[in-house]
């Protein structure tokens, strides 16, 4: 699609070309020097190898191993076969996370998915994807992560009385609009806060793990007699519960959405990944060690909030500082991942496939200010209207269908371009096996739930109408190009935005 050049008014009244951050060559009195170019207004390189870090962990971990590992205990069976759960959808994820390592080392733009399979496949199947993103699946993810802040950050108060709705929502509003606010203002302080944020997660692990360990070492094991029971072990329901912990473990991609960010890429990406995959797998186990210690296995299943009923069971009084830490994990998780979301937004725009302003760079922030509001009113809209579980029912298998789609890119791309640079490589067999069991869960939701599966494949169909119309077409008519042209020209000027230069 052939991006058309925007002018903006100037101040003076004389048309400039968009770019209106920069001053006058000479100032008034003639000095060259004093009227210098500003600063180039661009992203910078300020993702270090602990804020990658951070983005990976602190968007992993939300709300689910605090409130409810017992979707794996009830598919597995037994609490033996629970934990081998958890550890092998670890390592199947630490699999996905290291063929993202690989893309992100050999295609060095930002955009994640979007990328790999624009890269791969074309723009047509890159617009499949972006279309179901950001019409329902981003929103509805970000307003579920943030309705779970709004409950966990009010019941501390209304403790032991249950939560008003509306009272949720509102709280959900602004959470939301706390962290479209802080992406919008600062790359620094949103990374600054998300380290925080995932400490604190990690301090609230600990929380539970150093107790549960301690109660395991003093002799309290009699959960874990005839862990792995035959009679109990469930094999029907072990895909089920791979679904749940591969849930579990998502947000490991999100790095590779903000890869033009990351200071010096070909190291850092693979080594966050690295180590953000083996911290998550060795908390979640020992966690989940931890509860076994304190519940019996039909304990866990009675409990919708795992953590809250182990720390009431050890801990009495303190018990209500768990909420707390889960909301912090909820909003670790909001910040992350809109962090990165904004980043394929932005990629999509500049490269034609959504409108030119979600490509501009706030003229003093430099950051994507269009492309981090763009989902503001979408979610709040789902928040308060829209059933999200549905949605995110319908849309769950489309995520492993486009996740196991990019890396199938991996592969071809290995063989139609065998001399890409690829400074980090991984076996040939890890892509393979991962692509085999995104592809495989999707298999599953056909067989499991044919009616939702059903409808998020129609609701991902009209991609391909909306990509002919709005893409593929572009003679398209000048009432249309005008409205378009004007809409850009005005929100560049109220969001202070510029194209990124280059």
């Amino acid at each position: 699609m052939p991006r058309r050049t925007v002018s903006v008014p100037h101040p003076n009244g004389d048309p400039t070309p968009s770019n209106f951050g920069e001053k006058d060559p000479l100032n008034s009195n003639g000095d060259p020097h004093a009227g210098a170019p500003e600063e180039r207004v661009e992203l910078r390189k300020k993702v270090t190898l602990l804020r990658g870090i951070s983005i990976i962990i602190g968007t992993i971990i939300g709300a689910g191993i605090f409130i409810s590992p017992k979707g794996i205990l009830k598919n597995s069976g037994s609490v033996g076969m629970s934990l081998v759960v958890w550890i092998a959808c670890g390592i199947l994820s630490l699999f996905g996370a290291l063929s993202y390592a690989e893309l992100g080392t050999c295609i060095k733009k930002s955009g994640g998915h979007y990328t790999y399979i624009l890269e791969a496949f074309g723009p047509q199947v890159a617009f499949v994807r972006l279309w179901v993103d950001m019409i329902a699946i981003r929103p509805a993810g970000l307003a579920v992560i943030a309705l779970a802040f709004g409950r966990y950050i009010l019941e501390p108060i209304f403790m032991p009385c249950g939560v008003p709705e509306i009272a949720i929502k509102l709280a959900t509003t602004i959470g939301i609009t706390m962290v479209m606010y802080l992406n919008s203002m600062s790359v620094s302080w949103t990374a600054r806060i998300q380290i925080f944020l995932t400490f604190s997660k990690l301090l609230a692990m600990a929380i539970i793990i150093v107790p549960g360990l301690y109660q395991l070492f003093k002799g309290e094991t009699k959960n874990f007699e005839n862990a792995f029971e035959v009679n109990t072990i469930d094999l029907t329901g072990l895909p089920l519960a791979f679904y749940s912990g591969m849930y579990a473990y998502a947000g490991w991609f999100y790095l590779n959405f903000v890869t033009e960010e990351v200071e010096n890429p070909e190291r850092t990406v693979p080594l966050a990944i690295c180590i953000s995959m083996v911290i998550v797998m060795i908390c979640y186990t020992l966690t989940n060690v931890a509860y076994y210690t304190v519940m019996s296995a039909e304990e866990l299943l009675a409990s919708n909030a795992v953590a809250v009923t182990f720390a009431e069971k050890l801990m009495g009084n303190f018990s209500f500082a768990v909420p707390v830490f889960v909301a912090l994990s909820c909003f670790g998780s909001m910040n992350g991942c809109l962090f990165a979301i904004s980043r394929m937004f932005y990629v999509a725009s500049r490269e034609g496939q959504l409108p030119e302003v979600l490509s501009m760079i706030h003229i003093r922030r430099h950051t994507p200010l269009p492309a981090v509001i763009v989902l503001y009113p979408i979610t709040l809209l789902i928040l308060f209207l829209g059933d999200i579980y549905s949605l995110l029912n319908f849309m769950s298998f489309l995520r492993w269908l486009f996740i196991g789609v990019a890396v199938v890119g991996l592969i071809y791309l290995r063989y139609t371009r065998p001399d890409m640079p690829r400074p980090f490589k991984v076996p040939i067999f890890i892509p393979a096996v991962f692509s085999f069991t995104c592809f495989f869960m999707v298999f599953l939701s056909l067989y499991s739930d044919p009616i939702n599966t059903g409808i998020g494949f129609a609701i991902s169909l009209t991609g391909i109408p909306a990509y002919f119309i709005f893409i593929h077409f572009e003679r398209k008519p000048k009432w249309f190009q005008k409205l378009s042209d004007s809409v850009n020209r005005s929100l560049q000027i109220i969001l202070e935005v510029v194209p990124a230069e280059h």
